[in-house]
């Protein structure tokens, strides 16, 4: 008997003529749909008259059903996974029984479909040639802050999920963090109501304050300006003199030749120039 196949279906997240022509071809091929929302999913199947056995696979209990679904993939029955919206494994349940089947030897397909991620960074304006994904950030200040301590000095444009009754409290810790970056507050992505807010931390808190949240939110943070980074840089040198700005990436274990390129870049000055400070070191 040949094993089944397990198929990771990407849902809308709001809208429902977001979804794939591949997508509903392999709802209707399954056997079985795995869904994280059984009550959920069934709108949108019925939405699209697609009648299957449904499966409930959720976080509280994706350990346990991933061993269900193993056991029907090797009696031969192909079976979606879906979340209640976009793409299953990102934020919700799905890396569980993706593992399983790399160990077991069981093949899969991931389908490409509607993902909050890509879209609020586009609808941000803000840079999109490189970005980080953190998801919903923990609720204790001290979880967090380990987090955002680890992405204070990332240049890369920073994306979280955030949920309505949390959206104040989390924008606040994050001016805290961060001071006064750039946001985009991207609410009810392709829905009705779907809006999007851009200015900095501080003027979302005070929008937000007057604008009582609704919906499912996703935060797109500006990442740390090279300007700031250059600033700051210069703030450990600015009352160094060249030969003790040497000595001092020499005494942190900097050969002595890339020392004197680090110190020409930053204070913008010939390598030769920098060079002559450097003789009696």
């Amino acid at each position: 008997m040949e094993n089944g196949k397990l198929y990771l279906v990407p849902t809308p997240i709001g809208n429902l003529k977001d979804i794939t022509l591949r997508a509903l071809e392999t709802l209707r091929d399954v056997e079985i749909i795995a869904a994280e929302d059984t009550r959920q999913t069934l709108k949108l199947l019925n939405h699209f008259e697609i009648k299957k056995p449904l499966l409930s696979y959720h976080k509280f209990n994706e350990q346990i059903k991933s061993d269900k679904i193993i056991e029907m993939l090797t009696e031969g029955k192909n079976i979606a996974l879906v979340s209640d919206a976009g793409t299953p494994g990102i934020s919700d349940p799905g890396s569980v029984i993706v593992k399983r089947c790399i160990e077991e030897g069981l093949d899969f397909e991931v389908l490409p479909g509607a993902t909050a991620i890509t879209t609020a960074l586009v609808y941000s304006g803000l840079d999109t040639t490189k970005f980080l994904f953190r998801g919903f950030l923990p609720r204790e200040n001290k979880e967090r802050r380990a987090i955002t301590d680890q992405l204070m000095l990332s240049q890369e444009t920073i994306i979280f999920y955030e949920a309505p009754h949390r959206l104040i409290d989390t924008l606040t810790f994050l001016k805290e963090t961060f001071g006064h970056r750039n946001i985009a507050v991207c609410r009810e992505l392709t829905k009705i109501y779907e809006e999007i807010y851009r200015g900095t931390i501080g003027e979302a808190i005070e929008y937000f304050l007057k604008s009582k949240p609704r919906g499912e939110f996703v935060l797109v943070l500006e990442g740390k300006r090279i300007e700031e980074i250059k600033e700051e840089q210069k703030e450990t040198w600015i009352n160094l003199s060249i030969e003790e700005h040497i000595i001092k990436y020499i005494n942190d274990g900097i050969p002595k030749k890339e020392a004197i390129k680090l110190v020409a870049k930053e204070r913008e000055l010939p390598k030769s120039e920098v060079y002559k400070f450097s003789t009696n070191i």
